[in-house]
């Protein structure tokens, strides 16, 4: 990847691209597409900035993998898995865009633009994450992560390890 050559960071093995226009996340291992998901980013335009709600662009990194081994379908607050699926919840709060299954937690890795101040998407709280609105992916529809089908986050979370490169474009 030609931007982390230039911010002098090595690339990694696998590398997660995410398009905001597409609402598709590519994952390549060793520079070949190996799959391809349906995603939904954020309802409001991209952004890098606190309290935005915008999916930040740019070069990241999985911080951290939580959940493993948790049920697809349960439900996460505060990163911790409340041993309860989605579907076991009252119905407004099923209305909401909830955290499910696995959390891949990104950090930015661009000072100024990802990482650090007002943009720092980490502080941010900016996860791929599974969702309970999974007949909403395709469109734009969270609140800045990147939410992906149970299923297929269960998938992608056993091919990543912490460290492994995120590319978010428009």
């Amino acid at each position: 990847m030609q931007r982390c050559v230039s911010l002098g960071i090595k690339p990694t093995e696998r590398v997660i691209v995410v398009s905001i226009a597409q609402q598709r996340l590519g994952f390549y291992r060793a520079g070949k597409l190996e799959k391809v998901y349906l995603v939904s980013t954020s309802r409001r335009p991209p952004s890098n900035v606190k309290d935005s709600l915008g999916t930040p662009r740019g070069l990241h990194e999985i911080a951290e993998r939580i959940g493993a081994g948790a049920p697809p379908g349960i439900v996460f607050k505060a990163r911790v898995g409340t041993g309860h699926h989605f579907s076991e919840l009252s119905p407004e709060e099923q209305e909401r865009n909830l955290i499910t299954t696995r959390i891949l937690w990104l950090r930015g890795l661009e000072p100024d633009r990802n990482a650090g101040g007002d943009v720092d998407t980490y502080s941010r709280y900016v996860y791929i994450h599974g969702t309970n609105r999974e007949e909403g992916l395709g469109t734009p529809a969270s609140s800045g992560c990147v939410q992906m089908g149970n299923l297929d986050i269960i998938e992608l979370y056993d091919e990543v390890r912490t460290g492994d490169q995120v590319w978010i474009e428009d």
